[in-house]
């Protein structure tokens, strides 16, 4: 497929409660998030014309802005049917959906207070965030060099842009040495997640996962352990150390674009996609596909 920029494409972007041709949905270059990161936003997938958790994700597009000192000039209801709108719009039933709020550029300094909310909604046609034939035996991950941030130094339980700098180069350098992603610890050299996804291994038949208090506890994150639990699995969020990952015998990530995605290996440590593994990974595409039904 002939690679095709963002900026360049046709169709329709929600913002500010108007729709813009695709081109011209512009911000100023003096925009305060640019220079600051004063910018939240939200990933989801559209199934069968149906935005996966929709309302969960305006909420936590909500909760962000807060937690970055500003507030959307729209609802939650108001951003949810913006959402399918604009999907309408262009006439997608199976999508990528980034909403995504910021500060505009009415002032530039560390002070924001004079500054314009903003906020837009694009979506695309995104069938997979792995290649399909990778992402069935597993993909590979190289350990990070940058960690999760002391929640007392950033707002981690805001999906901040900010936060994800040093994601954009873990996965930069992890795909330079050939993985698909990278590993990520947390400030206290336990393990955190991928650098777009969170993480879950097996060992005896149970599924351990770290506990999410210095990155996002992402909403398929829930989904899976709700699944899992659903299936009689047993869950168990924790601390996780790097030196117990010889002791698993599989693994996966899970986000709204990774979906469920087995793990394969993590440096050094080799891993089989298995029966959890893959069952979760089909419970997963029955739910979001409307066969199956789960009390979420």
């Amino acid at each position: 497929m002939a690679f095709v920029p963002f900026d360049d494409r046709d169709g329709w972007i929600w913002m500010d409660g108007d729709f813009v041709p695709w081109r011209d949905a512009k911000t100023h270059v003096l925009t305060h998030a640019l220079h600051y990161g004063s910018s939240v936003f939200e990933g989801e997938r559209m199934y069968d014309g149906e935005i996966f958790k929709l309302t969960e994700h305006s909420e936590r597009l909500r909760r962000s802005a807060e937690l970055l000192d500003f507030e959307l000039p729209y609802s939650v209801a108001e951003i949810d049917a913006a959402c399918k709108a604009t999907c309408e719009r262009m006439g997608l039933r199976d999508c990528y959906v980034r909403p995504v709020a910021y500060r505009g550029p009415e002032q530039v300094s560390v002070s924001a207070g004079k500054t314009k909310v903003h906020v837009a909604i694009a979506v695309w046609d995104w069938p997979s965030y792995f290649d399909p034939e990778t992402k069935a035996k597993g993909i590979r991950l190289e350990w990070a060099k940058w960690r999760r941030p002391d929640p007392m130094t950033a707002p981690t339980a805001a999906k901040a842009a900010g936060l994800y700098m040093i994601c954009t180069l873990s996965k930069h350098a992890a795909e330079r040495d050939g993985y698909a992603d990278a590993l990520m610890l947390d400030y206290r050299g336990q393990v955190a997640e991928a650098t777009g996804a969170n993480i879950f291994f097996v060992r005896d038949g149970a599924l351990h996962t770290p506990t999410p208090d210095c990155f996002l506890n992402g909403l398929t994150r829930q989904t899976a352990i709700k699944l899992a639990r659903e299936r009689g699995i047993e869950v168990i969020e924790r601390a996780i150390f790097p030196d117990e990952l010889s002791t698993f015998s599989e693994c996966f990530i899970t986000g709204s674009a990774a979906e469920i995605t087995p793990v394969a290996e993590i440096g050094e440590h080799v891993y089989k996609p298995g029966q959890i593994s893959e069952t979760l990974v089909n419970d997963y595409t029955a739910l979001v596909n409307g066969q199956l039904e789960l009390a979420l």
